[in-house]
């Protein structure tokens, strides 16, 4: 355009441009820091070669602070450069700080007095027993309390060896026992079986049988107590006769008999009576007496062997059976009674 004018002869010339006005000098106030850092968070990154000043051109990137913002125009802020408004301090009380809006502090809760503290807490109850002795007195209370478990298992240990049958403790500190059970603790009775059974005992039988042409024949021995051992053996529900009768029949009977035989009171008579009873039923059971034959006398013996003790014991004991033989015993004639049951039940 220049050109053109020089070229058409005219002769002016261009006006020099009027320089910007400064601005007044207005009092910067502190900014505050939080609102700073919160402008910054929203604010685009500036490139320095955008920043204009008011006649539209741009700034250098090495052009100094200062002539920068003398260059700018009164009222007027450059493009892309945020310029927040500075109030005095003296006009304008200091702002608290401004919590961040994406985390919001809580406000301080005021903290209780130690009263209130102590207060709320529940009352913890008094000690008491053991517990509320001094260190001292609790072992002392400890130790009586030993010494006292101490006595009494000493105690219970030895009643119950004295009360239990021989066995090794008992043989090699029976006076140790005694010594402390008498006088002031004896026992008179017994909590175990005085003698358990360290013997098998089998009851045999044999009869004496009248034929039917007048003539007599013994039988031999009938093993009662084996034929119930065979009865009882793999039997989950064996009979209470199996197991019992035979054998307490016995023991009746060897209880109110002396060693020669001979009954020791009243009750002898019932016991041999009883035992008849008993063979005679067996041996009926089993026969015995033959088609036509009559049990006329029974004879009954007892074979005893001694269990083994076992290999740690250094006891010994005989492997011979000893026997204790029975007298006859005369069986009452059955047959008339038998007639006369007969001959009622065809009238």
């Amino acid at each position: 355009m220049d050109a053109y004018d020089q070229g058409a002869g005219a002769d002016r010339t261009r006006a020099p441009e009027p320089e910007p006005a400064p601005e007044p000098d207005e009092p910067i106030d502190p900014i505050d820091p939080i609102d700073r850092a919160d402008r910054a968070d929203s604010a685009d990154p500036i490139d320095p070669s955008d920043v204009t000043d008011g006649t539209g051109r741009a700034d250098r990137a090495d052009r100094p602070e200062g002539s920068r913002e003398a260059a700018a125009a009164p009222g007027a802020e450059p493009s892309g450069w945020p310029r927040p408004s500075q109030p005095s301090p003296s006009s304008q009380p200091p702002q608290s700080p401004r919590p961040s809006q994406s985390c919001p502090s809580p406000s301080p809760s005021p903290s209780p007095s130690p009263q209130a503290s102590q207060a709320s807490q529940p009352s913890q109850p008094p000690l008491a027993g053991v517990a509320a002795l001094s260190l001292r007195y609790q072992l002392v209370a400890a130790l009586a309390l030993a010494v006292v478990a101490v006595t009494v298992c000493t105690h219970l240990g030895m009643v119950f060896l004295h009360v239990a049958p021989s066995n090794t403790l008992s043989k090699q500190h029976g006076k140790a026992v005694d010594d402390w059970v008498y006088p002031e603790f004896e026992q008179n009775w017994k909590l175990f079986a005085p003698n358990p059974l360290q013997q098998n005992i089998a009851v045999q039988v044999r009869a004496d049988i009248g034929t039917a042409d007048g003539g007599v024949r013994t039988t031999g021995w009938y093993d009662l107590s084996a034929e119930d051992g065979r009865a009882i053996d793999g039997n989950p529900l064996p009979s209470h006769t199996d197991q019992n009768e035979l054998r307490r029949a016995w023991d009746f009977f060897v209880s109110t008999h002396d060693t020669d035989n001979r009954p020791n009171g009243q009750r002898g008579a019932l016991s041999q009576t009883y035992l008849t009873r008993i063979v005679l039923l067996r041996l009926a059971r089993e026969g015995a007496a033959g088609d036509g034959g009559t049990v006329q006398r029974v004879q009954l013996r007892s074979r005893t062997t001694n269990v083994p003790p076992p290999r740690w014991s250094g006891e010994k004991v005989s492997d011979q059976p000893t026997y204790r033989v029975l007298p006859w015993w005369p069986v009452p004639d059955a047959r008339p009674a038998r007639d006369a049951k007969t001959a009622g039940a065809v009238q």
